[in-house]
């Protein structure tokens, strides 16, 4: 498979920007984007799609850990 060229790469970056916008607007619920996701995976190697969508997902547990805060979960307790 050859590098996108220029033109290409940003049908794939509108696409995903269109996609996210959708998923923004909509909660995340996928079902109401199809026509954005289907764009998104026609427009953009595989591998991008895998890549952008593993980065979707980190950049919105980064704001979640900025805005929430880390709350360790309850283990076992350890004897002193």
């Amino acid at each position: 498979m050859s590098a996108p060229n220029s033109s290409e790469r940003k049908a794939c970056w509108d696409s995903r920007d269109l996609l996210w916008k959708c998923l923004d607007d909509n909660g995340d619920k996928a079902e109401s984007c199809l026509k954005f996701q289907g764009e998104f995976e026609s427009n953009c190697p595989a591998q991008w799609v895998k890549y952008f969508t593993k980065r979707r997902d980190y950049l919105k547990y980064k704001v979640k850990m900025e805005t929430e805060g880390f709350t360790p979960a309850e283990g076992p307790k350890q004897p002193s």
